[in-house]
């Protein structure tokens, strides 16, 4: 078998190995919690499931246009301008399959071999993995006081003549940090300046608690839609928790945007006609059920802090959006993937190693799930790396004695 040297450099997702792992153990009727997930428990809003009823209704399951459906692209410009305030036209529009494939198809359209990319750690998983699919490189920024905000300083000082683009993700995930408008406002300045990209991930950005806001980079410009540089990409899976539908949508100019469409012509045709249609209804029904998703997700934030300040030497910097924060655990394990493994064999608790976030001895916990998930799953790590916590735990109907500490 020959397998190409590009596709072999592609890592195995730990993320995804420790999910299987768990599955394998659901499977065999082990009590396993999950703090891995990135997906709330809410059922999508009725008005996207009729939505796609309707088509399925009337049978007109059919291609589509490669960029998207007209009604879905008009539902985006509204809702674009209520949240950005920017009025954008369709040709600037590009839907996709899910918010991953609008990154995609940006970085294939505008990374030569050997383009720079900096991506800000922590970073999501996939954005290294996808800079170098593409024949790029990732260069990583990471704070060196030990924060989740880097300085501007430390962000020039990776700038180079092959720098073609920045990501930024606000909300960020996998911390929950919200970077300060200062932050994003001297980001957008010199990207324009120096006509680089930059890509912002805006899949969180109304998932954001105590009444905060994740400043947009369109505010922070004065370039018209198309002249600036500033690229934005969005969705329906986290916001209206319709992570299985696979819609996502990028903003551009309409050169890039076209040639966006060109590469998703060849790769997937069009995004399907059924989640298109059930991402519109989300997009055009009532808001109100964006709100109680965020409040639920507040709470379930506020639960899993409590509970982690109880834990000895953890350090659990206050997420401020999504559904995760980024705890420090290097006062137990500093390599994370051997840390999340130990957790799954003795606790049953999924986490997610926080190297795959470019954040080594950290763990990614969510609380995207039930309270009760959250406050059994920080008992058992409790109880499996706690030395104060109690000896003895139940987990399912088994009485558990720690004989390691």
């Amino acid at each position: 078998m020959s397998i190409s040297r590009l596709a072999s450099s592609i890592p195995e997702s730990p993320t995804l190995k420790l999910n299987d792992a768990a599955a394998r153990l659901r499977a065999k009727g082990e009590p396993v919690v999950h703090l891995g997930g990135g997906e709330p428990k809410n059922k999508a809003p009725i008005t996207a499931i009729l939505g796609s009823a309707a088509k399925l209704r009337a049978g007109d399951i059919k291609y589509v246009p490669t960029d998207g459906m007209p009604s879905l692209k008009k539902a985006i410009i509204r809702y674009t301008e209520e949240n950005y305030g920017r009025l954008v036209a369709p040709e600037n529009i590009v839907i996709s399959t899910g918010a991953k494939q609008s990154i995609y198809n940006i970085l294939f359209s505008i990374i030569n071999p050997q383009d720079e990319v900096v991506v800000f750690a922590p970073y999501w998983v996939s954005y290294p993995e996808m800079v170098s699919m593409v024949y790029g490189v990732p260069v990583i920024v990471k704070p060196e006081d030990g924060t989740f905000q880097p300085t501007i300083q430390e962000f020039e000082d990776v700038l180079s003549s092959y720098t073609k683009a920045v990501i930024l993700n606000s909300p960020n995930n996998p911390s929950g940090y919200i970077y300060s408008a200062d932050f994003v406002a001297a980001v957008v300045e010199i990207c324009e300046k120096r006509g680089i990209y930059l890509i912002m991930d805006d899949i969180y950005h109304k998932l954001v608690f105590d009444g905060m806001e994740a400043a947009p980079g369109y505010r922070f410009t004065s370039k018209d839609i198309e002249n600036t540089h500033v690229l934005v990409v969005n969705g329906v899976s986290k916001l209206y928790g319709m992570t299985g539908f696979r819609i996502g949508w990028s903003i551009a100019p309409r050169e890039m945007s076209k040639v966006m469409g060109n590469v998703q012509s060849q790769i997937t045709s069009c995004p399907p006609v059924l989640n298109q249609a059930a991402a519109e209804g989300a997009l055009t029904g009532m808001q109100s059920v964006t709100e109680n998703l965020r409040l639920t997700i507040q709470n379930n934030r506020d639960v899993m802090m409590q509970e982690m300040r109880s834990f000895t030497d953890v350090i659990t910097p206050k997420p401020n959006g999504t559904f995760y924060c980024l705890a420090d655990f290097r006062a137990y394990e500093k390599d994370s993937i051997k840390l999340a493994q130990f957790l799954l064999d003795k606790a049953l608790v999924v986490t997610v190693p926080g190297a795959s976030f470019g954040m080594e001895g950290y763990l990614r916990l969510s609380y995207a799930g039930a309270v009760k998930e959250i406050l059994e799953g920080v008992k058992r790590m409790k109880w499996a790396l706690d030395p104060n916590a109690p000896n003895e735990i139940y987990i399912g109907d088994r009485r558990m004695i720690r004989d390691w500490l």
